[in-house]
């Protein structure tokens, strides 16, 4: 929010922030993951800026309970359809992936995921009970118009980097994967200055510790794009420095991709960035300020080019600093800018 309130200053208007509960801290105050006023209140909002939601003590709830079902709720109450996870490998933090520097340095991807629908959101969706045991049902449902709308935003933002898209699927075996293909060739008709390619998810699982800068725009599904951006974030060296933005027709959702933590929570050791970035992000997209969006990032780099590092960073040398000594030090940096 410090960052915030820096970057609105530069763009000339002022934030006026509103707090709800969502997951955990809903579960503990409301009895519930998510209250439906609040969904009706983030669809009111110019932005959301979400953090993390889940943690183990909550493992044992029933599925509609869960703190995880509280973000799907809002994401689907928000028709955030399209999340953009930008993977970044910062040139000071190369040394900090677990991969060589020359499979990393340079990498620059965009995973565009197809949120509100898929396996995530599909019916039915249960457990039954059969004379021989208990039978688990998810159900991957994908129509015509979900995936034509994500492939438009993939090819969308292709044409502003390197017009090129891979679209991940496994049509080889899901019969969703086959409409989502099908579908994905029709929308490249109307995109034919954009470069189109077809990867089955699991050869892309690997193409992306064997050779990561062959990707540019990434599209995947709901299930897919969950599991491959937590992959390639790790590319960058951390979690915690992959934001995220959900966007639809209404007001954007920014949130770190990475979860709660609760092993580390209260010591002051988390890693800001991922949040600070989603920050970033939100200037783009929902304030229409990408000068002051790229400021935020390009401090981001600089603070980490100067050798600061949170504990998760550290694995290559630098000065350790606490959550909100990184913050102070992008904070500082924005200010001589």
């Amino acid at each position: 929010m410090r960052i915030l309130d820096a970057a609105g200053t530069r763009a000339d208007f002022s934030f006026k922030y509103e707090a709800r509960l969502i997951g955990g801290a809903c579960l503990e105050a409301k009895g519930v993951p998510i209250e439906d006023e609040t969904i009706a209140r983030c669809r009111n909002a110019d932005a959301v800026l979400l953090g993390a939601v889940g943690g183990p003590r909550w493992d044992s709830l029933s599925k509609d309970l869960r703190p995880e079902r509280g973000l799907l709720a809002l994401r689907k109450g928000m028709g955030v359809f399209a999340n953009l996870r930008p993977v970044k490998v910062f040139s000071a933090l190369s040394g900090a992936s677990t991969l060589r520097d020359e499979v990393v340095h340079g990498i620059d991807i965009l995973v565009v995921r197809e949120l509100t629908g898929g396996i995530y959101f599909g019916e039915p969706k249960e457990i039954r009970s059969t004379e021989t045991g208990e039978i688990a049902v998810d159900s991957m449902v994908y129509t015509t118009e979900e995936v034509d709308r994500i492939a438009r935003v993939a090819f969308e933002s292709a044409r502003s980097r390197s017009k090129q898209v891979i679209s991940v699927d496994k049509a080889n075996v899901l019969v969703s994967s086959q409409l989502w293909r099908k579908v994905v060739e029709e929308v490249h008709k109307d995109y034919p200055d954009v470069r189109l390619s077809h990867m089955l998810v699991d050869n892309c699982a690997m193409q992306l510790v064997r050779n990561p800068r062959q990707f540019d725009v990434l599209l995947t599904t709901n299930m897919f794009g969950d599991i491959l951006s937590d992959e390639a974030a790790m590319l960058t060296g951390s979690l915690g420095m992959l934001p995220s933005a959900s966007l639809g027709e209404g007001p954007g959702l920014y949130e770190p991709a990475h979860g709660s933590a609760p092993d580390i929570a209260g010591q002051g050791v988390a890693n800001p960035l991922a949040m600070i970035r989603s920050a970033a992000l939100l200037m783009r997209y929902s304030m229409k300020a990408p000068a002051v969006a790229d400021q935020i990032e390009q401090a981001v780099e600089q603070v980490l080019d100067a050798g600061f590092r949170t504990a998760d960073l550290a694995i290559g040398g630098g000065e350790v600093v606490s959550t909100i000594q990184m913050g102070d030090l992008v904070l500082k940096q924005m200010a001589v800018m």
